[in-house]
């Protein structure tokens, strides 16, 4: 929530439309929090058995947030949501892509082993629903005079154990970032993305091994890192959302402690490794 008092909010009167809230704890639902927070107005999406878990997460949230039915995989889903926003709304300020998914055979050491079937599900879901979404709501953003687009990703420099395929599928989505900035930048929409450090979510405990994760943050970042606290990341998303970061687009920014930007260990652990024990 805003801590301001009697001071202008960061997204007030922005209209916001937010994919992947599932649980509270997830990173969507603190962006959706911290939005309303900050004055912002917001749509949430959902799609078949999970849509009742994103309801039940927004009545969670101050006020009355809609839950509109939207599966990236289907055109005409991104379309019937899209006129949903125009009659609600007529415009959008800022859309949130936190979509991510791969069958269980694409992670967990089966990179090798994983068909194509489940490679092409992955790559469908966590690559190409990016620009398929920014695309089906930017005449939307444009109506706004242009907007924000936010994906949210996890570092795919270098591979980490367990990820697999999924790790490629973010390697993509990173590269998709560049294409669509260049692509939706005459219409001044804004698109980045949001490279978080690992976070007890949903998503993320269904990764065989995700707790070497906390063991490896705690060893390197710079800044420390909560893997319980979304926050840093959920205030990013929503400066990115805002009218103050302009300017900046096809952007990755990491929001992980400064992990990223360290070598194979720190003075306090130079022998620190992805993994170790």
């Amino acid at each position: 929530m805003s801590s301001h008092k009697g001071s202008v909010m960061l997204l007030a009167g922005k209209k916001l439309l937010l994919t992947g809230v599932l649980d509270p704890r997830s990173i969507a639902f603190a962006v959706a929090e911290t939005a309303l927070g900050e004055g912002a107005e917001v749509v949430l999406t959902g799609f078949g058995r999970t849509r009742r878990l994103t309801e039940r997460s927004a009545r969670r949230l101050p006020g009355d947030v809609e839950v509109l039915e939207l599966d990236v995989t289907r055109p005409e889903d991104i379309a019937a949501a899209a006129e949903q926003v125009a009659e609600r709304w007529g415009r959008l300020d800022g859309l949130l892509h936190a979509i991510g998914f791969a069958p269980a055979s694409c992670l967990g050491g089966g990179f090798l082993d994983a068909p194509w079937e489940d490679v092409a599900t992955a790559l469908q879901v966590s690559t190409y629903s990016y620009p398929a979404l920014a695309n089906g709501f930017a005449d939307l953003l444009g109506q706004a005079g242009g907007g924000s687009v936010v994906g949210l990703d996890f570092d795919a420099q270098v591979a980490w154990p367990g990820y697999d395929w999924m790790g490629v599928a973010k390697a993509g989505l990173e590269s998709a970032n560049r294409y669509l900035a260049r692509e939706l930048g005459a219409r001044n929409i804004r698109v980045n993305l949001v490279a978080a450090g690992p976070l007890n979510t949903m998503a993320a405990r269904s990764i065989d091994g995700f707790a070497d994760f906390e063991t490896v943050w705690k060893e390197r970042a710079p800044l420390g890192w909560d893997l319980a606290d979304p926050t840093p990341v959920a205030r990013t998303v929503c400066a990115l959302l805002s009218d103050w970061v302009v300017g900046v687009t096809g952007e990755i920014l990491h929001v992980d402690g400064g992990l990223h930007a360290m070598g194979a260990g720190t003075p306090t652990a130079p022998a620190a490794e992805l993994g170790s024990s």
